[in-house]
């Protein structure tokens, strides 16, 4: 282990990527720190302590507690996801997307700057949304969460969210570019993994006072570690459908076969599904928590964690979602048309419509496979977390996020490693002609 860190910081483009992805991320920190003119961040701390298992604390998990102390970085990068999960969808229903998403370079650079534009009017959206919102929250001991409400507040709090949100977007491409891995999915790990020592610190004290035994978090903590197992086993696996490329000679005229393979993910959707099914799930709690209506009040009793129905609910949208978005984002016609006109085929199956058919086929059935992984991951370790009672929420979403985004850090730097060994086996070795 030891020999391989050495060799990772010996070679100066990789050391320098690391450095940069290290500085990137911690100024990404510090600004979860400053905050937001006009808010008392205690009250809203106390606030958001008091209400569990709604939106709120689903999206502050991603913004690194963040949006609990509404700080510049309140909203995080959830605004770009939102914007770009938009208009992978709308790439369907809209034909110039459709076009542009074929054209290469030049067209997914014109995409990338139609989901700059909606980021920034979805920030303005839930900016405004959160002003007028929180305008009316007290803390448990009866402290205004915002010090002089009014329109000056709602714009002035709009702007500072959406300008956080830009940087952070700025920030994220600027780690992609010079850093290590995607900058969008680093900073919501970087969020995520900064309230695990709190969480730690939190379930020791309480062990040590006696409120939690010893036992069932001993059992927690095995279940999750057979989680993290899963994920990985999960998120590395694929299917592979190989294909054969016939081409001619130019020798002699002679045929030559090579084979390759299209490989295809067992969890092909990725954390979206959960993202999207958490969202609707806890939508009822959060409404409740600004409206007093009974009605309201005992419908949201279903939505919580402590109720049979959430779950039921939670895995028919995750199993839902995960077959919707695979449509999304997998066209079996598209990828035999791209196989046919490369000049390959599956063995054993015709080009056209009956490789497009035996493609939709094996992806169907990864679906499933990839739909149930996520409705366990995303379930199991809410049902032990709240059967234990135990006090933080570290959920199925955050530990796929946190292990997928490690596994693609660790692909990109030994792809590094390959690149510079390559390159200086070719820079030491020499040709030499014949005499």
């Amino acid at each position: 282990m030891l020999k391989k860190i050495q060799e990772i910081f010996s070679i100066p483009d990789l050391r320098k990527r690391i450095f940069m992805t290290l500085i990137l991320l911690a100024v990404f920190r510090l600004g979860a720190y400053i905050p937001t003119p006009g808010i008392n961040g205690e009250a809203l701390s106390q606030f958001f302590s008091r209400s569990s298992g709604n939106l709120l604390n689903f999206f502050n998990m991603f913004t690194g507690g963040a949006l609990q102390k509404l700080t510049v970085f309140g909203l995080g990068v959830m605004p770009y996801i939102s914007a770009s999960i938009i208009l992978e969808l709308l790439t369907v229903v809209i034909p110039h997307l459709g076009e542009l998403k074929k054209r290469g370079t030049e067209g997914r650079e014109k995409i990338t700057r139609y989901t700059r534009y909606f980021t920034v009017v979805i920030s303005l959206f839930q900016g405004f949304a959160i002003a007028v919102g929180i305008e009316s929250m007290v803390s448990p001991s009866g402290i205004a969460v915002v010090m002089q409400d009014g329109w000056g507040f709602r714009i002035i709090t709009a702007l500072t969210l959406t300008t956080g949100t830009v940087f952070l977007m700025w920030l994220g491409e600027k780690i992609t570019s010079f850093g290590i891995g995607n900058g969008m999915s680093l900073i919501i790990m970087a969020g995520i993994i900064t309230s695990f020592p709190t969480a730690v610190v939190q379930t020791w004290s309480l062990v040590q006072g006696g409120t939690m035994q010893p036992i069932p978090l001993i059992l927690a903590l095995i279940i999750m570690a057979g989680a993290f197992i899963a994920i990985v086993f999960m998120e590395t696996s694929q299917r592979r459908i190989p294909i054969q490329y016939v081409r001619k000679s130019t020798a002699g005229g002679r045929i030559q076969t090579a084979t390759s393979y299209l490989p295809l993910k067992l969890n092909p959707a990725g954390v979206i599904p959960i993202i999207f099914a958490s969202t609707i799930v806890t939508l009822p709690p959060t409404i409740a928590t600004f409206v007093t209506n009974p009605a309201i009040q005992k419908i949201s009793l279903y939505f919580s964690p402590q109720h049979w129905f959430y779950y039921v609910l939670e895995l028919v949208f995750i199993v839902f979602f995960t077959y919707f978005y695979t449509s999304i984002i997998f066209n079996p016609n598209d990828i035999a048309e791209n196989i046919q006109k490369s000049g390959g085929v599956i063995p054993g199956k015709r080009p056209g419509e009956a490789t497009a058919s035996y493609i939709d086929y094996v992806l169907s059935r990864l679906t499933f496979v990839g739909a149930i992984y996520l409705a366990v991951v995303s379930i199991m370790p809410q049902a032990i977390i709240g059967a234990f009672q135990m006090p933080f929420y570290f959920g199925g979403t955050s530990l796929l996020i946190v292990v997928g985004v490690g596994l693609d850090v660790i692909q990109k730097i030994e792809s590094h490693l390959i690149t510079n060994n390559y390159e200086g086996f070719l820079s030491k070795g020499r040709i030499r002609g014949r005499n």
